[in-house]
């Protein structure tokens, strides 16, 4: 089953930039590929984001169950684990806060072997799922912050400053921009980490293959677009304004490798919000990251209890004396009244 997730995921995305190209180089399609499925991605991208953090945010916790990994407060004398056993909402925060921007958790994997001639199980750190995340997420912020040129007139300093702090290689013509070949690298690396380790290919399904070729697809095609074949920029400019602005136009000039590489983007954009990638937004709603651990000092309320109408000893008693003293039944005198009341 795992290989033919494989196949199947490769086949989609080579289907989808076959699609795309052909519609643009034999059926000339440019105004479909080039603002009709930009736009609809965007739609099915933001209601799609918006609906699922609603439904999570209605969602209750009726049980307090943050994820731990150190000594709790408890006595005064025992040091207790602020980040891993967070006991305040600011510690809490930060710990959330640590796992966004460093991934702390994934910074302390595990991996478990059997000894080579001993039936012993042994653990050792394995930091590079960790390494090769960082590598993919800042590179893809990196790039997707310099993209923002193409959506700006004039372009803010912040996004020119990534620009050259991006190109600190100063090789090539045109510059080499460092995040782009991170993050093709990196999103390699993931894809052959889930090929070659057999145990994770084991549980690996198509929707774990499909975001990591279609990743690969886009990345792909930009370094393409930048280093190999080119485009005029100009016009993806005035294409990607348009959008923006709402007065949408296709200039000449762009070619049918910047509409593969844009209806790939699209095709990510439409998928994001019913995929796994969605624990990008997931994550602030986590109970297991965003809890405090102070269950022993504060009263976690469940919010799925409802009024109970409590049926006492004493109210039963009441119900049914004569019948219990008919039947022999000791009564208990002692019996607490009844809402405070005999």
């Amino acid at each position: 089953m795992s290989a033919m997730a494989i196949v199947y995921a490769l086949i989609l995305v080579l289907g989808l930039v076959l699609f795309a190209w052909v519609g643009i180089q034999g059926l000339g399609m440019t105004y479909l590929f080039g603002v009709v499925f930009p736009y609809t991605a965007m739609v099915i991208f933001f209601l799609g984001v918006l609906a699922r953090l609603l439904k999570w945010s209605r969602i209750p916790n009726p049980f307090s169950i943050p994820t731990t990994g150190g000594q709790q407060r408890s006595l005064h004398w025992i040091k207790p684990a602020g980040m891993d056993n967070p006991f305040t909402r600011g510690q809490s925060l930060l710990r959330l806060l640590s796992e966004v921007f460093l991934f702390r958790s994934l910074f302390r994997n595990l991996s478990l072997r059997l000894a080579d001639q001993k039936p012993q199980l042994t653990f050792s750190s394995a930091k590079w799922l960790w390494l090769f995340a960082i590598f993919f997420h800042y590179a893809l912020f990196v790039t997707l912050f310099r993209h923002l040129r193409f959506f700006t007139n004039p372009v803010p300093w912040p996004v020119n400053m990534a620009e050259t702090l991006d190109g600190w290689l100063e090789v090539g013509i045109p510059q080499i921009l460092v995040s782009g070949l991170i993050l093709l690298l990196a999103v390699t690396l993931l894809l052959a980490r889930r090929l070659l380790i057999p145990k994770l290919r084991y549980i690996s399904l198509l929707n774990d293959y499909f975001p990591l070729f279609l990743l690969i697809g886009i990345a792909g095609t930009g370094a393409l677009m930048r280093y190999v074949l080119g485009i005029d920029a100009n016009s993806a400019k005035q294409l990607a304004m348009g959008l923006i602005s709402f007065k949408p136009v296709v200039p000449e000039g762009t070619g049918p490798l910047f509409f593969v590489h844009l209806f790939l983007v699209c095709i990510l954009l439409a998928y994001f919000p019913f995929s796994k990638l969605m624990h990008a937004g997931g994550i602030f709603f986590s109970p297991t990251r965003t809890m405090p651990n102070n269950s022993r000092a504060v009263y976690h309320q469940n919010p799925w209890n409802y009024p109970v109408n409590f049926h006492t000893y004493r109210s039963y008693e009441n119900e049914f004396h004569d019948k219990m003293v008919e039947a022999g039944i000791p009564l208990d005198e002692t019996a607490p009244p009844l809402n405070g009341k005999d």
